[in-house]
C-alpha cells in the first residue's frame, strides 16, 4: 500500500462514498416522486378527454398539445394511421403483417419507450441499497485494523483503550445500513408504481387499438 493511502484515509474515502450514495439516492427518490406524479396528472387528464372525445379526429387533435405517457402512445399510433393512409408506395415494413399487427407493434414499441423512462434511475437505487453495506463494512474492516495495529502499539487491551477504536470504526457500517434502507425501500415502491403505470399504458394502447379498428381502419 503506498505509503499516502493511510487507514484514516480509506476510511475518510469509504465514508464521503456514502455520503454521495446518500445524495443519489435521495435526489432520484424526490425525482421520482415528481415524475410519477407528473405522469399521474397527465394521464388522468388525457385519458379524460381521449374516451370523452367524439371521434378519432377529435382525439387526434387533442393529442398535439398533450403531455404525459398515454398522449405520446396516442400520437404514435396516429402518426402510424397517418402513415399507412398516405397514397402511393410505401415502406416494406407495412406488407410484413397485417394492419392490425403493425398499429399494435406501433404501440407497444412506444409503450416500451415509455417504460424504460419511468424506469430510469431504479438501477442506480437497486445498486446502492446493495453495496452501501458492504462499503460501510469495508470501513469497518480498515478502522478495526488500524485500531488493533495502534492497541497493540499502545500495549493495554483494556476496556476503555478497545472500546474508542473499535467503536468509531463501526461507524462505517452504520452508515452504510442507513444509506442502504432507503434505497430499498423507495426501490420497493418505485416499482410498484412502475407496474402500475405500465399497466395503465398497457390497456390504453389495447383501447387504442381497438377503437382505431372499429372506426377507421386504415388502408395499407
Amino acid at each position: 500500500m503506498p505509503a499516502s493511502i493511510t487507514p484514516s484515509f480509506i476510511i475518510d474515502g469509504t465514508l464521503y462514498t456514502l455520503v454521495i450514495f446518500s445524495v443519489i439516492t435521495w435526489v432520484i427518490i424526490f425525482y421520482k416522486i415528481w415524475e410519477f406524479a407528473h405522469n399521474s396528472r397527465h394521464n388522468q387528464a388525457y385519458a379524460e378527454h381521449f374516451w370523452q372525445a367524439h371521434d378519432l379526429e377529435a382525439a387526434k387533435d387533442q393529442s398535439l398539445n398533450a403531455e404525459g405517457p398515454l398522449a405520446r402512445i396516442a400520437v404514435s399510433g396516429f402518426a402510424w394511421q397517418s402513415e399507412a393512409a398516405k397514397p402511393g408506395a410505401k415502406p416494406i415494413r407495412f406488407y410484413s403483417s397485417s394492419p392490425q399487427e403493425l398499429l399494435e407493434q406501433a404501440l407497444r414499441l412506444q409503450v416500451q419507450k415509455e417504460q424504460q423512462r419511468i424506469e430510469s434511475g431504479l438501477t442506480y437505487l437497486a445498486s446502492i441499497a446493495s453495496t452501501a453495506p458492504f462499503v460501510g463494512l469495508f470501513g469497518t474492516v480498515v478502522g478495526i485494523m488500524n485500531a488493533m495495529q495502534q492497541i497493540s502499539k499502545a500495549g493495554s487491551a483494556s476496556l476503555d483503550t478497545v472500546a474508542g477504536p473499535i467503536g468509531e470504526a463501526l461507524i462505517a457500517t452504520a452508515v452504510g445500513i442507513a444509506v442502504a434502507v432507503p434505497a430499498v425501500l423507495a426501490y420497493n415502491l418505485l416499482l410498484r408504481r412502475v407496474k402500475l403505470q405500465r399497466l395503465a399504458m398497457e390497456n390504453f394502447a389495447d383501447g387504442f387499438m381497438h377503437i382505431a379498428f372499429h372506426t377507421s381502419q386504415p388502408k395499407v
